[in-house]
């Protein structure tokens, strides 16, 4: 690939599309009003490391970026952060048991496509959160997936908006 080439195809992977908010505002406010429902009764810090494991796995620049960033304002630690996106090989102690139960359950809801929620994976999130909780859990996640797929189909960049 010549330079000119690779200039190309790097413009076209980040140059931004419709703006969703201004296009489609009535559908934006009301994922806006999701997104702060979700988050009613969850611990702050686990609403930011839901958010940053699922972008991951999206592929989502933008939400990654925006998630790290508020983690970080919040008091959560480089260690967690930087860790996240291998949880499960981190040493003990690095997340509580609801957090991995929380991370295995993100994990599941954005891949649900690779065989759905397993038992194995749903069960202990059962375990460490009341359904209440666990019900605003699973909302968290699918919001994070919208929003997720909101950005990456419309290309939104990383620090810019």
């Amino acid at each position: 690939m010549t330079t000119t080439e690779n200039a190309a195809a790097t413009a076209s992977t980040t140059t931004a599309r419709v703006n969703y908010a201004k296009a489609a505002p009535k559908a934006f406010r009301a994922l806006l009003a999701l997104d702060a429902a979700a988050r009613e009764g969850l611990d702050p810090a686990l609403v930011e490391l839901v958010q940053i494991r699922s972008s991951q796995l999206n592929n989502c620049a933008y939400c990654l970026d925006m998630h790290v960033k508020d983690a970080r304002k919040a008091g959560e630690s480089d260690e967690r952060v930087y860790l996240l996106s291998v949880w499960r090989e981190a040493p003990a102690g690095v997340y509580s048991a609801k957090e991995r139960a929380a991370l295995a359950l993100a994990e599941a809801v954005t891949r649900i496509g690779d065989g759905g929620v397993p038992d194995e994976v749903y069960g202990p999130a059962a375990e460490q959160f009341e359904d209440a909780e666990l019900a605003q859990l699973i909302s968290l996640i699918f919001t994070i997936n919208t929003w997720n797929r909101i950005a990456v189909t419309t290309r939104k960049i990383p620090g810019i908006g």
